[in-house]
């Protein structure tokens, strides 16, 4: 059966009741999914099969004083066990769609240069890898 994607906001926390392994990063935590579904700049999609979230990505409108809003596509998962079925494409073209619809004319995104599966995914829908450097903190020190 081909998983159905949704998007989803306020009040769609049930959704993700059953999550397949490795969609997330983590264990979805109620109160940090509920925060990020009421921020309107955010969004997510879900590839649901069977009541189970099989897949997701998930982004937010960026807003800047000197440039038009920008689509950041913060992450995104695919149970291994379905990789390579076309299901992180239909995530991300819904979301770009969403991104469209918020007046973005841009997207951008980063992963890991090992992840080939990912990188892969992105130029097939036209993105360009670019090299930069990226700096972490954390704060919680």
């Amino acid at each position: 059966m081909e998983p159905k994607i949704v998007r989803v906001g306020p009040g769609d926390e049930a959704l993700l009741d059953r999550v397949a392994p490795d969609v997330f990063d983590e264990a979805v935590n109620p109160a940090f999914l509920a925060a990020y579904l009421a921020e309107r700049r955010h969004m997510m999609v879900l590839a649901v099969r069977d009541g189970v979230v099989v897949g997701q990505t998930r982004g937010m409108v960026h807003l800047s004083p000197d440039q038009p809003p920008e689509l950041y596509v913060d992450n995104m998962g695919v149970t291994p066990a379905l990789w390579r079925r076309g299901i992180g494409g239909r995530l991300l073209d819904e979301l770009m769609t969403w991104g469209h619809e918020q007046g973005c004319a841009y997207a951008w995104l980063g992963t890991e240069l090992d992840n080939i599966e990912a990188r892969g995914l992105y130029e097939s829908r036209r993105f360009k890898g670019t090299e930069m450097v990226v700096y972490e903190l954390d704060t919680a020190d």
